[in-house]
């Protein structure tokens, strides 16, 4: 028997924009929560006993910046939006551990539409 792959993959968005930039980021100064939420996140499965089956993972930009603090659940394609400590809390118990998705906290259809091939893209794009 192999090791097994995790269950779930958790991408927290870690991109910081430089000070002056008028966009806004998932992690911020003037948020200074947002700089924890990663290690909070960390911690949570560790505590919960279930980080051998949870991979969270830093990454840059995931382009919905204005609803940020943002998290990307794998399997699901479940993105969720301004996190706090006590939504991580309730998206480790419901989501990954019941298994029920927190839809109140699930980005709007309007900002995270279907996916669309790569081919369909080419094709909207004139290629």
């Amino acid at each position: 028997m192999g090791i097994p792959q995790p269950a779930f993959y958790i991408f927290k968005c870690e991109q910081s924009a430089p000070p002056g930039m008028p966009k806004p980021s998932c992690v911020s100064a003037q948020n200074p929560e947002s700089q924890e939420l990663f290690q909070y996140l960390a911690q949570k499965l560790m505590q919960e006993g279930i980080m051998g089956t949870v991979q969270p993972i830093r990454t840059a930009c995931l382009n919905r910046c204005n609803v940020g603090p943002v998290m990307l659940v794998e399997p699901g394609h479940v993105m969720y939006t301004g996190l706090t400590k006590e939504k991580i809390d309730r998206i480790v118990s419901e989501h990954i551990m019941e298994g029920n998705v927190v839809e109140e906290y699930v980005i709007d259809s309007e900002l995270w539409d279907n996916a669309i091939s790569p081919a369909d893209m080419k094709k909207q794009m004139g290629m």
